[in-house]
């Protein structure tokens, strides 16, 4: 004759094994994600910009003094590099490693404008110039202008910054424009391969 308590213990035994099975896991996994000991690494290298912000259309200034269609910043991805002033030294090889990372791009990189939008007057005659077909050299003065610059976020310590605007027009992520070129590059071509528009 079986013993009633044995059977009892028995199962309750089984019952704690297999509830186990199901919560150790669980704990587990949140042991891990809370612990000093590992943490996943974020998915994006840049700040992203939540919500993403929709950018109005302006009719923009090129280099040459014509104005832009006011729609000119959609249709594609774009690299926009700010400048208050002068393009100055800094301002150039930010742009010519905006130009690396997109040529690193591939084929994609017919998808992605550089632009350098100013809020006055930056550039020489003939900028940009051989070699930067791809540069938008966009100036955003008046009012519509400044309530267009008014949108991109500055970083904390004033640092200079690169944003990345979709074919839709909003502004979504902010990269900083010194040593962020790999990163860029790694979020670019996610946006890229994610996107079926642009």
């Amino acid at each position: 004759m079986t013993d009633p308590g044995a059977n009892r213990r028995s199962g309750r035994r089984h019952l704690l094994m297999l509830a186990s099975l199901f919560f150790l896991p669980f704990v587990a996994a949140i042991w891990l994600y809370y612990s000093s000991a590992w943490r996943p690494s974020p998915i994006a290298h840049g700040k992203l910009i939540d919500p993403p912000r929709p950018l109005p259309a302006v009719a923009l200034t090129q280099s040459d003094g014509r104005l832009t269609f006011p729609d000119a910043l959609r249709g594609a991805w774009f690299v926009i590099y700010l400048s208050d002033g002068p393009c100055t030294d800094r301002c150039v090889s930010t742009l010519a490693e905006l130009a690396r990372v997109r040529l690193a791009l591939g084929n994609d990189a017919t998808r992605v404008q550089r632009v350098l939008l100013h809020a006055g007057d930056c550039c020489a005659p003939g900028f940009p110039g051989p070699g930067d077909e791809d540069l938008l050299a966009l100036g955003a003065t008046g009012p519509q202008g400044q309530a267009l610059l008014a949108l991109f976020p500055r970083a904390p310590n004033g640092a200079v910054s690169v944003y990345i605007v979709d074919p839709r027009g909003n502004l979504m992520m902010r990269h900083a424009a010194t040593g962020a070129a790999p990163g860029l590059l790694k979020d670019l071509e996610r946006l890229l391969r994610l996107s079926s528009i642009g």
